[in-house]
């Protein structure tokens, strides 16, 4: 089996889009949270449904890596069922190996439920319980890095398994893209595989509930993260780009300039993430692989679910390549 330059590692789902009509539904605002309303009881109508085969963070970072030119492949849990056969060939078909994907039987595959208004979505998820399990790698298949993202609610021994065996890997370099689940389980549960982290990419938001640094003082958000162990920190801010220290230096960026407005948002932040670091995967320097990131982004938010975006590393040279003066990173 040939080594990859990427594991892409959590739980895979097929994604299904469902687009609202606006017939009987509104948002309202609440403080600095925004709802959206639907009737209960009745038949709410909608435009129309798109569904992506596999889809999650870390199926969408495997296939935002393969399109780029990286060498992927998942390690995932899925329901021996027709979605679990059907997010393997969907993945097969962007280039993705996904022999380390393991089919459960008895289990069902993980199916998220997208419910997109406006420029926005809320996504309605769950994930199964799987009997998690870190592989058996042989030496041919050890990764140059692994990308770590969300995985079910029930798998702390997962975590440890894969800890110790990244202590057996010392030149393996770890990306974490905290999900739901895993922010939510908290520091302490997941000090091991922070302390082990070379590159930590989340939001602002969730900067601040992962290390409880101030919201309004993005230093402080960087140097919180730092605090418990990633060498590298990113912290995207949507339309406002992105921050980013690798312990010596900070690094701002602005979002790519695109004069058109989103078309829906979901897959944006695996888009950057991966895009990131493909260009890390390549030898490029970080500011240089950060401005990977936001073109990224900005091309998946042009179209209508996760994957559809996502750019050629021809595409993407060719973006940069337009892209105006202002759009570069600077030290602060």
């Amino acid at each position: 089996m040939a080594k990859h330059d990427v594991l892409c590692v959590g739980d895979a789902a097929t994604d299904v889009f469902i687009r609202l009509s606006d017939a009987h539904i509104h948002t309202r605002q609440e403080g600095e949270d925004w709802w959206l309303d639907l009737p209960f009881g009745g038949k709410v109508p909608f435009d129309f449904a798109l569904t992506v085969d596999a889809g999650g963070n870390a199926a969408n970072a495997a296939v935002g890596l393969a399109r780029l030119g990286v060498s992927s492949a998942l390690v995932a849990h899925a329901g021996d069922d027709r979605i679990g056969g059907n997010m393997q060939a969907a993945l097969e078909d962007e280039g993705v190996d996904t022999h380390l994907v393991r089919l459960d039987p008895g289990r069902p595959s993980n199916r998220n439920f997208v419910l997109w208004y406006g420029q926005d979505r809320t996504i309605l998820v769950r994930h199964e319980l799987y009997e998690y399990t870190w592989p058996e790698l042989g030496p041919e298949e050890v990764p140059g890095w692994v990308y770590l993202s969300s995985v079910g609610s029930d798998a702390p021994e997962y975590y440890e398994e894969l800890v110790s065996w990244l202590r057996s890997e010392p030149s393996v370099r770890l990306v974490f893209q905290p999900g739901t689940f895993q922010i939510a389980l908290g520091v302490r549960t997941l000090a091991g595989v922070y302390r082990r982290t070379d590159l930590l990419v989340c939001n602002r938001e969730e900067a601040v509930e992962i290390g409880g640094g101030d919201h309004a003082r993005m230093d402080d958000l960087l140097e919180c993260l730092h605090r418990l162990g990633p060498k590298t920190v990113v912290v995207t801010d949507g339309p406002a780009g992105a921050s980013a220290s690798d312990g010596s230096a900070r690094y701002r960026l602005p979002a790519y300039p695109d004069p058109s407005p989103p078309k829906e948002r979901t897959g944006a932040g695996d888009a950057f993430t991966s895009a990131l670091l493909a260009g890390l995967v390549k030898g490029l320097p970080l500011p240089d692989a950060l401005l990977w990131g936001p073109v990224n982004a900005m091309s998946v938010v042009r179209d209508v679910g996760s994957q559809t975006g996502l750019l050629t590393e021809p595409e993407l040279l060719d973006h940069l390549g337009h892209a105006p003066a202002a759009y570069a990173v600077s030290v602060w």
